[in-house]
């Protein structure tokens, strides 16, 4: 390592930007609705610099009120910037607190932005015998590298690369790095709008810079250049010295390199634990102590001192301040270093283990004499289904609790765990836990079923704030202030070195267990509450609890697969897809990954150069992305072929090889599981396998349906699908009397919607204008514009816009519905389905235009889709119960959006398909009558 001092020198905004789209397709949104995306992207970053670099200075520079200079020169330097996002406007304002609170030096000055801080910094430091890094991932400042400056820059997916000379030679083609600045002006930016040369890119600059040198030996040699481009260079001269001085880093903003205001030292621990818990940084708070694990200083032994935040500290070795001693090793302890929480270790707490026959009857006369118990499993993996049981833990009493331990042994494990089914039967306990599913899913395995009412903290977080995870931890810290012991703590992290519970201290299992049951009590009390004043109790206790019931019987039944088909259609697959390589290596003229983006783009854009200007991703290769490819397909037989090909060996790894791969070795049988909290509009989601994303609109894509079959020959499998009910649900909520007569008549609504939108009778509808009338019926629901809609039909995007203004003119209280909607939302922060659930928005009020566009389509969307969510559920709890007090032989297996399906036994068809559509089709009561349409069959294909 160099003897020279360090300094590190942060660019705010590129790395508050960079942490913001970081997250941009899931962001962080804490439990009081705040986007806290770009603070925790920007203290990520910070404190992975600090971690990994360990330097001796350090300062985050910040722009404020832009370039004065440029823009008296050049008004319309960054003229054409987006509005910042809303998430980073609130985000400053804490960062600053944050730095504040960790004695982290902001430099600002008004009029300068932070690249010209930085560079008058970094060269300053140079002259003081610095290395200066600048952290940022901004291309421009490679202008100022130096022997002693280097550019420290982000690396897409995760860690930096440091740029010094000989990486700038190469990155840009110049000999020295002050050529960057020729570079840049030669052609220009648009992110700031500087002009540059007009068609000078990134190759002929390089050429230019190679041969001239510079902007200006350029223009003392245009007597070379020829025909276009010497008149283009030839008349720019003004605007290419103009883009290079806009280019250009300044290096003398009146701000002071005093290397004692730069240097690193302690931050103050409970200010800034309090702004991570105020935003609810859990990981970061972490990883902030862990980094700040010890305060040792080195202080004359005569002369003790306490440490003091800005104090000098006498240095290590290698001139650094010593922030980084293993956790626990200074006079910060492991202990202390969380003391923003309450623990386990900090909290009074009574767990008993309970491992004999007399403790066990003690402890089932407790249970049968309470009203509400928190129980909680702990079992040999994650697979309910497939899992032994370890031990229960139960609590009824904050701060207390047990636990049942269970040996390897499973005809003990049943003995034992057979002494509590009085309790587990019992209708009169209710049974509290976080996931019950799961836990109920493991007792299954031993035949004991779990009685009387539920109360699950996960769906009731779900329903108080859908857009925050709901893992117990995280909950606890939040609403309780309180971090339990982690999983990780006792058994490692995932993968083949992860231990088992079993190997695991029955005392620490007890702790574990326990703490988990005694936490998952706390917050049914906290939640119980935050369901009534969120007005979804009802919705909670009439709807989500009961499905955890019925949920938890269709994964436990499975459905029956086909594995001979499903083996015969992967050898037809394969069939498939090498007949679609050889056509593509022959329309390509050679060999390649098909699969791999790096060597289809050049192939694709430079090789048969399909189209002039070919979108690139943000490294820089070109982008082969589906919504790019789809464009291309119409005219290129090669893209359409790429296509396929991606379908089909997507089709062969996610579903017909894999599904095989899920069956239940004690059942035989594949059993998805659905999760029930997590998407936002109320709709289930399917996993471990995925049941609702098999493709059906391609004739491969349906054939995977045909691998799901009955239990056996004496029953068949049956689907019901609501038909349209999403624009069922529309026109009863709009009140839209001329699409509800058409429902109420059972008319053809999408050929009912052409005739009235195209002024026809219904039996004069054409085949493409019933197929535009369907495009626009769905497209409504989701915000079409008329450029998404002739995308989406052969109509112009000016036919779209008039086939959109005849269709609200067609039917104008769908308009008003609507803008009531985005209203109301405004006004509240939220929508509600019909059953009162509610999705909030938290960007129905953005400045931003896109984003607030966004919120507005929600808005009238997800009453919509959550609407359809609740009817369906509605519909599985009565099927259910009807199924349950009957005694059928049939069951129901899966629900795909809006299909159920069912093992029907033939015997009781006839009586099922009734019952079946009765209920599905009186779940609501709405102005417009649900109509469902039913198939029979021998595989899910037949049946659909």
């Amino acid at each position: 390592m160099s003897d020279k001092k360090r300094l590190f020198l942060l660019d705010a905004y590129a790395l508050i930007f960079r942490g913001y789209y970081a997250f941009i397709k899931n962001p962080r949104i804490n439990s009081k609705g705040m986007d806290t995306s770009a603070i925790l992207g920007f203290t990520n970053s910070l404190l992975d610099v600090i971690k990994r670099e360990r330097p001796d200075h350090l300062a985050v520079c910040f722009d404020k009120g832009g370039s004065v200079a440029r823009t008296e020169v050049f008004p319309e330097y960054k003229a054409n910037r987006q509005e910042t996002p809303e998430a980073i406007k609130i985000a400053v304002p804490y960062i600053e607190k944050i730095l504040k609170a960790m004695n982290i030096p902001a430099i600002v000055k008004e009029g300068y932005e932070a690249d010209d801080i930085i560079g008058t910094l970094a060269k300053k430091a140079e002259k003081e015998g610095y290395q200066t890094y600048m952290v940022t991932p901004d291309k421009d400042f490679a202008q100022l590298v130096s022997e002693n400056i280097f550019m420290y820059r982000p690396r897409f997916g995760g860690g930096y690369e440091t740029w010094g000379i000989p990486e700038v030679q190469e990155k840009f083609g110049v000999e020295r790095p002050e050529q960057v600045i020729d570079f840049l002006g030669m052609m220009g930016d648009s992110v700031d709008n500087i002009p540059g040369l007009p068609g000078v890119g990134e190759k002929t600059a390089k050429k230019f810079l190679a041969a001239y040198g510079s902007m200006e030996g350029l223009f003392a040699n245009i007597h070379e250049l020829k025909g276009k481009m010497k008149e283009k260079v030839e008349a720019s001269q003004d605007l290419g010295l103009l883009s290079k001085d806009l280019a250009t880093i300044m290096l003398d903003v009146p701000v002071d390199f005093h290397e004692e205001d730069f240097e690193m030292c302690l931050p103050n621990i409970d200010e800034t634990k309090t702004i991570f818990n105020e935003l609810e940084f859990r990981r970061l708070t972490e990883n902030f102590l862990k980094t700040f694990a010890t305060s040792t200083e080195t202080t004359s032994q005569d002369t003790p001192t306490e440490p003091s935040p800005k104090k000098k500290s006498s240095s290590p070795p290698n001139g650094q301040f010593d922030l980084f001693a293993t956790p626990g090793s200074g006079n910060v302890s492991e202990e202390e270093s969380i003391q923003g929480f309450k623990t386990i270790k900090n909290t009074n707490h009574l767990y008993q283990h309970v491992n004999t026959s007399l403790s066990r009857k003690l402890l089932l006369q407790k249970l049968m004499q309470q009203s509400s118990v928190c129980f909680d499993t702990e079992t040999t993996g994650l697979k309910a289904l497939e899992v032994e049981l370890i031990g229960i833990a139960f609590s009824w009493e904050i701060g207390k609790g047990y636990y049942v331990s269970f040996p390897e042994d499973q005809g003990e494990t049943s003995a034992i765990l057979e002494e509590f089914r009085p309790f587990f039967e019992s209708d009169s306990i209710e049974k509290i836990g976080h996931n019950l599913k799961y836990d109920i899913k493991v007792l299954s395995n031993y035949n004991m079923p779990v009685s009387g009412k539920l109360f699950d903290t996960m769906i009731a977080h779900y329903l108080i704030n859908p857009d925050m995870r709901h893992n117990m931890d995280v909950l606890a810290e939040t609403y309780l202030n309180y971090q339990p012991v982690s999983i990780t703590e006792l058994i490692g992290k995932k993968g083949k070195n992860q231990l088992s519970m079993r190997v695991v201290p029955v005392v620490d299992q007890t702790e574990y267990a326990v703490e988990d049951a005694d936490i998952t009590l706390q917050l049914k009390e906290h939640f119980t509450k935050e369901l009534e004043s969120g007005n979804v109790t009802k919705l909670f206790n009439d709807v989500e609890l009961p499905l955890v019931s019925v949920l938890t019987a269709m994964e436990i039944e499975g459905i029956n697969l086909n594995i001979d088909f499903l083996k015969e259609l992967s050898v037809d697959l394969t069939s498939d897809i090498q007949r679609l390589e050889q056509n593509i290596y022959k329309q390509a003229g050679e060999e390649f990954n098909i699969a791999s983006p790096k060597q289809l783009g050049p192939i694709l854009f430079d090789k048969l150069k399909l189209v002039d200007k070919p979108k690139k991703t943000k490294t820089g290769q070109y982008s082969t992305a589906e919504d790019v490819l789809s464009y291309l397909a119409k005219d290129h037989q090669i893209v359409s072929d790429i296509l396929e090909y991606r379908q089909y060996k997507k089709l062969q790894s996610t579903y017909v090889d894999a599904l095989p791969e899920e069956i239940n070795p004690k059942t035989g049988r594949v059993h998805t599981v659905y999760a029930q909290a997590v998407a936002a509009t109320g709709r289930l989601s399917s996993n471990n396998p995925n049941l609702q994303n098999i493709p059906i609109r391609t004739e491969r894509g349906r054939q995977v349906r045909k691998a799901f079959v009955p239990r056996d020959e004496n029953h068949v499998l049956l689907a019901a699908d609501y038909s349209q009910i999403e624009l069922r649900i529309i026109a009863a909520l709009s009140e839209e009397e001329t699409m509800i007569e058409a429902f109420k008549n059972g008319e053809d609504i999408h050929a009912s919607t052409a005739a009235k939108v195209f002024n026809v009778s219904i039996d004069e509808v054409t085949r493409e204008q019933r197929s535009n009338a369907k495009t626009v019926n769905f497209g409504i629901i989701y915000g079409v514009s008329a450029f998404g809609l002739s995308n989406q039909t052969n109509l112009t995007r000016k036919e779209s816009k008039e086939l959109i203004d005849l269709y609200y003119q067609t039917y104008p209280k769908l308009r008003s519905y609507m803008a009531e909607q985005v209203d109301f939302a405004r006004d509240n922060g939220y929508v509600e389905t019909v059953l009162q659930r509610r999705r909030y928005l938290k960007d129905i009020n953005s400045r931003n235009a896109i984003v607030r566009g966004a919120a507005e389509r929600n808005a009238v969307n997800a009453p919509i889709q959550g609407s359809a969510a609740d009817i369906i559920k509605l519909a599985m709890i009565n099927i259910h119960n009807r199924f349950e007090k009957e005694q059928f032989k049939s069951k129901m297996l899966l629900q795909v959006h809006d299909e159920l399906v069912f093992d029907a036994h033939k015997d009781e068809l006839e009586t099922i398909k009734p019952i079946i559509k009765h209920e599905m089709e009186n779940a609501f009561k709405m102005a417009v009558p649900l109509d469902v349409e039913m198939g029979i069959g021998e595989n899910w294909l037949e049946a659909h």
